[in-house]
C-alpha cells in the first residue's frame, strides 16, 4: 500500500500572533490617551483661566463649558478596551487553545470560533467610533467663544453651544490668555487628544487586518479537515500541527 502523503499547509498563525501583538500595544495606547484627556478635563483642564478682556482688564473663563460632549471619548475607550483585554488577552488563550486542539485532534478548538466572533464585533466597534468621533469633531470644528457672554459667565460655565473637548480647548487657545503656563499645558493637551482621535484609524485598520487574517485561517483549516484525514491505523495527516 502507497504510503500517505502529508498534505503541506499554510497556516496563517504566526501573522495572526504578529497582527493581535500590534493590536494590543495600539489598544494600550489609545487608552492612555483617552485616559490622559480625561485626567486633564479633572484637573489642570478645569481651570479658571484669566482671559484678556478686548473692552479692557481681565475676565476669568472656566475649564469646561457647560455642554460638553465626552460620548465620543467613552466609545473610544470601549474600543479600546475591548481590542485589548477580549481581543488581545483573550486571543492569547484562544490560540494557545487552539494549538493544543490542533496537535491533540486536528481540529480546531471552539474558543477560537467564539474569539474569531468577538475580532469581528471588535472591529465593528472600532470602525463605529471611528466614524462617530470625525464626524462630531468636525460638525463642532468652527465653533468660536462668545466674548460677549463669556465675560459675564463667571463663576458658571460658559453655556453657548455644545463642545467636544478637541474643539473647546482649540478655540479658549484663540482668546488671548494672560498666563503662558495655561497656553502650554493647552496646547500640550490637544495634541494628545488629535493623537488619540488619529490613533482610532490605526485601531481600527490593524483590527480589520487581524479580522482578515483569522477569517483566513478559519476558511483554511476548514478546507483543510475536508481534504485530508486519517490514517488506517488512526494517525493524523495533513493537518497543521504548527
Amino acid at each position: 500500500m502507497a504510503p500517505y502523503k502529508m498534505a503541506p499547509t499554510q497556516t496563517y498563525l504566526k501573522y495572526i500572533y504578529g497582527a493581535l501583538l500590534l493590536l494590543s500595544i495600539d489598544a494600550a495606547i489609545s487608552l492612555g490617551f483617552v485616559s490622559s484627556m480625561v485626567a486633564f478635563l479633572h484637573t489642570k483642564g478645569g481651570g479658571p483661566f484669566e482671559v484678556e478682556n478686548p473692552a479692557g482688564g481681565t475676565f476669568q473663563l472656566r475649564g469646561e463649558p457647560a455642554n460638553l460632549i465626552t460620548d465620543q471619548g467613552h466609545t473610544t475607550n470601549g474600543a479600546g478596551g475591548t481590542a485589548l483585554v477580549l481581543v488581545g488577552f483573550g486571543g492569547i488563550i484562544a490560540l494557545l487553545l487552539e494549538s493544543k486542539s490542533r496537535k491533540k485532534s486536528g481540529k480546531s478548538s471552539p474558543l477560537f470560533y467564539v474569539w474569531a466572533v468577538v475580532v469581528i464585533l471588535s472591529w465593528l466597534l472600532t470602525l463605529a467610533a471611528l466614524i462617530y468621533t470625525f464626524v462630531v469633531t468636525n460638525m463642532h470644528r468652527h465653533q468660536t467663544i462668545d466674548l460677549d457672554i463669556a465675560v459675564d459667565s463667571f463663576p458658571e460655565k460658559y453655556a453657548k453651544d455644545s463642545w467636544t473637548p478637541e474643539n473647546w480647548y482649540s478655540a479658549v487657545l484663540d482668546l488671548d490668555l494672560v498666563n503662558d503656563a495655561d497656553v502650554n499645558v493647552i496646547n500640550h493637551n490637544l495634541r494628545l487628544m488629535r493623537g488619540w482621535r488619529y490613533n482610532i484609524i490605526v485601531l481600527s485598520f490593524l483590527n480589520f487586518i487581524l479580522m482578515d487574517l483569522v477569517i483566513l485561517e478559519i476558511a483554511r483549516s476548514r478546507k483543510s479537515r475536508g481534504n485530508y484525514g486519517r490514517t488506517p491505523s488512526g494517525d493524523v495527516y495533513g493537518t497543521d500541527l504548527k
